[in-house]
């Protein structure tokens, strides 16, 4: 099997599903075409073995040994093609499967990195999780059909040529008998387009409810809503069951009219032909042959039919893959560049001076975060980065040199080592180091195979603690140039907050850092404090100076107690 094509670079600009299932074929066009010559070539040699198996019988008739073996090695020999012919068929359509469908989970991947914090605002979980679980799947398969189909409608044209150059009107009957059948298959078409594309967003739909559930199941069950979710989720599935069995309904008739149209046509040629050689006017070899023949066609028919039903699959599974690769990302970036320096967010007046540990502690936290957003480039706002704005930077830039750590990062499926070390670079002390700043030491040693151990999906073996603790770690190795952190240990008991706290100002001595915090014990040993209300920056000093200066803040990091 030859290996598959990586996907072009970019996401393209295609806004109809039918132009993208174009694209996606364009992109593989030398590898379907050899396909269809196989395909191609596979079904016209099955559709001359009639005609082989018809001289073959007059030989006999005849008592014409000569003729007999000619014929028999004509046909051993279009077996031989027919048995080669399959084997390169069958190749190229499973990897022109492979191609359509992965290159389709290369610009899903290539365009859910592009959007970043863009995607789960605009789509659930539930639908981009449906395009990997089936829609590439039904794109795949609709490039597969592409071969046999080509290569069905080619054939039945060969067999209805041969048909009219022996009959007539057998010919003809072929000839007008086969688009009169497809065209009974089209309206059923519409209705199964328009039922499985309910049936794939209700899918969807139950796939979010799901992730929702177990990731929080901790929760539910502690506030005992497990049973009430249940019974959402069993309403939810039943109506995908229901849809379900609506499309099932179209497609079972679809099914059934692949047997029955194609079994009336072979019942009418063959009725013709046996009147025919009753009357004298056809050999019996022929008869034999238009008998075969009407029985050949039930195959090429069943393809063109399984062609409707994936073709119409396909539209409307790349109209959900068109759906996520039209999403544009809120936030671009520029092509200019910048030395580094002090980062300086106009709007609410945060300055991050270089080389510095500054704490930001707010009225609410959503104010923190908003903050944490605009300094990282996750939200628009006038941010400047030494003399240059934030925004004229390329994006994979700031990414690269400013890290925002909140508690929505998530730990994934895979070795701790690796999701430690997320770009494989770091030694062994390095790890260390970061998991003694973060006070996640005790977590490694606790697991039997220790950094090597496996993370469960989204690390549900870890607590809530223990997971924000593993994060910290992570970012901490990732060693950026500034580092903001979102309330780092608010999920940790105060003796970790206090080590976590010690430790991470000698973890980050001499390199930026901004925390979002309200913990006192966090806060005291921030070198720079500023406290933010309202969005802006009420009061700035060192934690001891706000507790007697500011009362507000006094009041917030105090939680209202003297």
């Amino acid at each position: 099997m030859r290996s598959l094509p990586e996907a072009d670079p970019g996401v393209p600009d295609i806004r109809s599903p039918l132009r993208f299932l174009w694209w996606n074929a364009g992109r593989q066009a030398s590898s379907l075409l050899a396909g269809i010559g196989f395909a191609t070539l596979w079904w016209l040699v099955q559709a001359l073995m009639p005609a082989v198996l018809g001289k073959g019988i007059e030989a006999v008739t005849a008592k014409d040994t000569g003729a007999l073996w000619l014929w028999a090695a004509i046909l051993f020999g279009l077996g031989l093609i027919q048995a080669f012919t399959g084997v390169m068929r069958h190749r190229m359509a499973v990897y022109n499967w492979l191609a359509a469908a992965y290159r389709t989970v290369q610009l899903t991947a290539r365009q859910a990195t592009r959007l970043g914090a863009t995607l789960p605002k605009r789509l659930s979980t539930g639908e981009v999780v449906s395009v990997g679980n089936s829609d590439i799947a039904h794109i795949g398969s609709s490039m597969d059909i592409l071969l046999r189909g080509t290569g069905a409608i080619v054939a039945i044209v060969t067999v209805t040529v041969i048909l009219i150059s022996t009959s007539l009107p057998l010919g003809l009957l072929v000839l007008f008998g086969v688009p009169l059948m497809a065209l009974a298959v089209g309206p059923l078409l519409r209705p199964l387009h328009g039922r499985q594309r309910t049936q794939r967003e209700l899918s969807g739909e139950l796939s979010t409810r799901a992730a929702d559930i177990v990731a929080g199941l901790r929760v539910l069950r502690g506030i005992g809503g497990e049973q009430v979710f249940s019974e959402r989720y069993r309403e939810e599935s039943q109506r995908v069951r229901r849809a379900g069995v609506r499309v099932a309904g179209v497609e079972s008739v679809l099914e059934g009219a692949q047997i029955v149209l194609p079994g009336l046509l072979i019942a009418i040629v063959t009725g013709v032909g046996a009147t025919f050689a009753v009357a004298g006017e056809i050999p019996t070899g022929q008869l034999v042959a238009f008998y075969l023949y009407a029985v050949f066609l039930i195959g090429p028919m069943r393809t063109l039919t399984e062609a409707a039903d994936k073709l119409t699959k396909g539209h409307v599974a790349a109209g959900r893959v068109i759906r996520i690769l039209s999403i544009e990302p809120e936030i671009t970036g520029g092509t200019g560049g910048s030395e580094g320096g002090v980062l300086r967010d106009s709007y609410s007046g945060v300055t991050l001076q270089p080389g510095s540990l500054t704490a930001v502690a707010a009225g609410t936290p959503e104010e923190a975060i908003a903050i944490a957003d605009r300094l990282g480039r996750y939200a628009d706002g006038d941010v400047t980065f030494g003399a240059e704005e934030l925004r004229t930077l390329p994006l994979d830039q700031v990414r690269s040199r400013i890290l925002v750590a909140d508690n929505g990062a998530r730990l994934f499926n895979g070795r701790l080592r690796d999701e430690l070390d997320v770009r494989g670079k770091a030694d062994g002390d390095q790890i260390r180091d970061a998991l003694h700043a973060a006070c996640a030491t005790d977590i490694v040693e606790a697991l039997p195979e220790g950094l090597d151990a496996q993370v469960a999906e989204a690390g549900r073996e870890f607590s809530g603690g223990q997971q924000q603790r593993l994060r910290l770690a992570r970012a901490l190795l990732a060693d950026p140039e500034v580092l903001i952190l979102v309330e780092p240990t608010s999920a940790v008991d105060a003796h970790s907050e206090a080590r976590i706290a010690e430790r991470l100002v000698k973890a980050r001595a001499g390199q930026t850092t901004m925390i979002c915090t309200t913990s006192p014990l966090v806060l005291d040993r921030a070198e720079h404090v500023i406290y933010v209300e309202g969005g802006r920056v009420l009061a700035e000093g060192t934690h001891r100076q706000l507790l007697d200066s500011s009362p507000e803040y006094a009041a917030t990091v105090t939680r209202g107690e003297d």
